[in-house]
């Protein structure tokens, strides 16, 4: 897997306590990574951290991105050979009620982890992630691609855009002869088991099935390019293995990309929960609010250049990444002790069929 590249090696992990975070130091772990994550303490409760027991796993620093002195003394201590900087203020609805701290996490947390890479004075390849929403949306027929205009409606996705346009200045202005190695990634929808945060659609179903109530449903019409956690991480971990074999002599690989599904998995919301109820039997009613705060949608992302340059494909359809995120919860609601074993087995899974699949990264 990923050429072994992260058997025995270090690797700096912000975010590590959250949903997408916690996933990948699992990931790494069983690659044989030493992990070192860097974040503040787990937002909800429960928590896939704490359900995954990482905190024997790993070794776990609680700091803030926000802090610049910390991140910094966190990187130099550590010297890892890979970073992947997931902490972030990542619901949109919460960045309309805490703007300033939605910027300062996105958009500075982001600058202090580029400003600790620049004086580290090692070899390192570094994957900065963002979000699909970092493009300006114009809500049309069109798979964003990494040279349309970045913007944002909402605090989130405009503090995603700007953190972008602070990764590329810095790229350019002094990562040129640097031994470290830096690329963005920007990835779709996300879903997957332990993902326990408020005002997200799968959460808001998981919670409301096992209360036995109908799902509240805001945007039923909103599409999205809707993947399992593991098809992003997997461009991740791949995208930092190449960045790493190359050695920085292909300039092409630290740069920006898309990771998300095939154009079949932009579906609408009401159709992400119909798939979720053919799992986990129940009903749904709509709640949409027209005085509601702005939420795009339609959004859609190009992969041709993932595929054409490392190469990388999405693994799972759509129908499989909903059907393994409700068994994950569905288990772990009548087991909670399963949720370790249950995620070891969902990636042993997910390999097993990227392999089958030829994917480049799982041969």
């Amino acid at each position: 897997m990923f050429a072994k590249a992260f058997h025995g090696k270090t690797v700096w992990l912000s975010g590590h306590t959250g949903f997408k975070g916690a996933w990948l130091a699992e990931w790494l772990v069983q690659l044989g990574a030493r992990v070192h994550g860097f974040a503040q303490p787990p937002a909800t409760t429960p928590s896939v951290f704490e359900q995954l027991g990482l905190a024997a796993k790993i070794e776990s620093e609680i700091g803030d991105v926000r802090d610049a002195a910390a991140v910094q003394a966190s990187l130099h201590r550590v010297r890892p050979d890979f970073v992947f900087h997931l902490a972030a203020q990542a619901l949109v609805r919460y960045s309309y009620e805490q703007p300033l701290e939605t910027y300062a996490t996105n958009v500075m947390g982001t600058a202090h982890v580029l400003e600790a890479l620049r004086t580290l004075a090692k070899p390192c390849a570094a994957v900065l992630v963002t979000t699909d929403k970092c493009y300006e949306n114009r809500e049309r027929d069109h798979d964003y691609t990494e040279e349309d205009h970045l913007g944002g409606y909402d605090p989130y996705s405009s503090s995603k855009g700007a953190a972008e346009i602070v990764i590329s200045a810095y790229r350019r202005s002094y990562f040129g002869a640097s031994p470290v190695r830096l690329a963005s990634a920007r990835a779709g929808n996300v879903i997957g088991g332990g993902d326990w945060a408020r005002d997200r659609i799968v959460p808001d179903c998981i919670r409301a099935l096992q209360r036995g109530e109908p799902i509240p449903v805001r945007n039923p019409h909103a599409t999205r390019p809707w993947q399992h956690v593991l098809e992003p991480l997997s461009g991740y971990l791949w995208l930092a293995a190449r960045l790493a074999a190359t050695g920085g002599a292909d300039a092409a690989l630290a740069t920006a990309f898309n990771f998300g599904p095939d154009k079949e998995a932009n579906r609408s919301v009401g159709e992400l929960v119909r798939e979720v109820l053919l799992s986990w039997p129940g009903r749904w009613e709509d709640q949409s609010n027209p005085h509601a705060p702005h939420e795009a949608k339609l959004l859609m992302l190009s992969t041709a250049k993932a595929k054409r340059m490392l190469p990388w494909q999405p693994t799972w359809r759509f129908e499989t990444a909903i059907a393994r995120t409700v068994d994950w919860y569905r288990d772990v609601t009548e087991n909670p002790a399963v949720a370790e074993n249950l995620t070891r087995q969902q990636i042993a899974e997910y390999e097993a069929a990227a392999r089958a699949a030829q994917n480049t990264w799982a041969i």
